[in-house]
């Protein structure tokens, strides 16, 4: 590969990292206008326990294995990328066909899960939450009945979240989102108050349902037509992705039992502690999955051609590059969290319903929580180069293997040390620094990937993080004792003289220490200002 179609691909990678970042954060704002909403209406309670509880099935097919970067669209980007010579012609007959396949499969399946779910809804939350109280467990199983349908139109938005990527067309499935962050912002102020008990999880529902009818209409000008095709044998380019999307979907479904296993020893910790955890996982989510998906949603069908051509150097560059911004952005993240995190929960939720104790609750989460972010985007980077190899059976495997280290974790942080909540979510971050270190080691067996470049770039990162960490730490402590104004201003001007402060120092430092992507963000930045 020539340099300058590197650099040409590198600009086209870092174009389309900033159009999902800007997008990405429009859809991830209004989420948190959504949970707003809902924490002022519910708090954290019985009635937010039991639908986060009973929504944590559903989620299992709409986010982590049909949302943006999960199994189906991973399985669709790896497999159909192949087939598809040119993004300006219509699909082949042959790529349709397996279109076709792809999907009769999928709705079948999922159907039939569907139907188990909506059966047998209290047996399967009495399972999952054997600490919590009977009215909290027929809660549950209601919820969990009226959100059935999420399981197959999980599998199926997945599909046209990969199609879409192929195509290039990254704006449509990050703003699809929001369609159902606003149904729930809508009915849950909406609904009467003796009916928001269940007004959740309906407005779950039909937001899932307009996020699958948004997508439809590209799919269909894209050429892509959905016939019932039941060739599930004798079928190559199938076999792949059956290959490929099974130790997937097992190692999503691994990663869901760790949450069930959180799910288990959190109903004993104290009523609203689930909710709690939800809440950081979801302040944690904003901006790291804002990173993760600018960055890696356009690396991975170049990964997947890259393989394809057997270019390990350029799988390399891109890697080292991708990971190295990646872990340039999570530092001052680390650092926010640890010093105005509570600020910044207290700002955004503290109100109506939601009270002091709650926020502790979430930021005690979000602390622990927040040590994650380094080992969570290279596991999730080396991830993408695995199911690029289409080797999704070792991402599985460790997964697997580490459940037995979750539980082990768990009793003893919580059930042992009486860590509480923070227990939960120290043994989470524990739990991907052990995935993502084996995952490196591991991937020798497909390639040699150059860490040593990667790894001097994040020790320079984290003594400039460190320094800046000290003094946004003092920072934060004298502006408490020395300023003092109503609630809202004080914890907002707080939270932006403290990242204000943070970039400062941490942006120059690395300079300093000539760290490789600092200076090339600093450049790019410098010569669009100039322009």
């Amino acid at each position: 590969m020539t340099t300058q179609i590197k650099e040409e691909k590198t600009t086209s990678v870092l174009k389309a990292a900033w159009l999902i970042m800007v997008v990405t954060i429009v859809s991830k704002l209004i989420g948190f206008v959504r949970d707003i909403v809902i924490a002022n209406y519910y708090g954290a309670s019985m009635v937010s326990d039991a639908y986060y509880y009973a929504y944590q099935i559903p989620a299992l097919s709409l986010i982590l294995l049909g949302g943006v970067g999960g199994p189906f669209h991973s399985a669709t980007v790896a497999i159909f990328s192949k087939l598809i010579p040119s993004l300006k012609e219509k699909p082949s007959e042959t790529v349709n066909k397996l279109y076709s396949t792809f999907m009769t499969a999928t709705i079948i399946f999922f159907l039939l899960l569907s139907v188990i779910m909506f059966i047998f809804p209290r047996q399967i939350m009495g399972i999952i939450i054997s600490g919590g109280s009977s009215e909290m467990i027929n809660l549950a199983a209601t919820h969990l009945q009226i959100m059935t349908p999420l399981l197959v139109i999980g599998g199926i938005v997945g599909i046209y979240y990969g199609i879409l990527v192929i195509y290039k067309q990254f704006m449509l499935p990050n703003l699809s989102p929001i369609i159902m962050s606003l149904a729930i912002i809508g009915i849950v102020i909406a609904a009467p108050n003796d009916s928001k008990g269940l007004a959740l999880a309906w407005a779950t529902t039909i937001g899932a349902i307009l996020q699958l009818i948004i997508q439809y209409p590209n799919i269909r000008k894209l050429g892509y037509r959905l016939k019932p095709n039941f060739a599930f044998t004798n079928n190559p380019h199938f076999k792949e992705i059956g290959e490929l999307l099974f130790p997937a979907i097992l190692s999503s479904t691994v990663g869901q039992v760790h949450i069930y296993v959180d799910m288990f020893f959190t109903s004993s910790i104290s009523e609203g502690a689930w909710t709690a955890i939800g809440y950081a996982n979801r302040i944690f989510q904003f901006p790291v999955g804002i990173l993760v998906t600018a960055f890696l949603v356009p690396l991975f069908p170049i990964f997947a051609r890259l393989v394809g051509d057997k270019d390990f150097d350029g799988i390399r560059n891109y890697f080292n590059k991708g990971v190295g911004v990646l872990f340039f952005g999570a530092i001052p993240i680390i650092i926010g969290i640890l010093t105005v995190g509570t600020d910044a929960v207290s700002l955004v939720f503290e109100r109506g319903e939601f009270d002091s104790t709650a926020t502790f609750m979430v930021a005690e989460a979000l602390w622990f929580l927040s040590v994650s972010i380094i080992p969570y985007v290279f596991r999730d980077s080396i991830t993408r180069v695995y199911y690029s190899f289409n080797d999704s059976a070792t991402p599985f495997t460790v997964a697997f293997s580490s459940i037995v280290l979750k539980v082990f974790l768990n009793w003893i942080l919580i059930s042992k040390m009486g860590f509480g909540i923070g227990g939960i979510t120290l043994s989470t971050s524990l739990v991907t620094l052990f995935n993502a270190c084996v995952l490196g080691i591991l991937i020798v067996k497909k390639m040699r990937m150059n860490y040593r470049e990667l790894f001097i770039n994040l020790f320079k990162m984290i003594i400039a993080g460190i320094a800046a960490g000290i003094i946004c730490f003092i920072t934060a402590q004298q502006y408490d004792k020395l300023v003092h104004l109503s609630k809202i201003p004080f914890e907002l001007l707080k939270i932006m003289l403290v990242a204000f402060i943070c970039l400062i120092i941490y942006i120059p430092l690395n300079l300093i220490m000539k760290m490789d992507y600092a200076g090339e963000l600093f450049n790019r930045l410098k010569s669009k200002i100039n322009r």
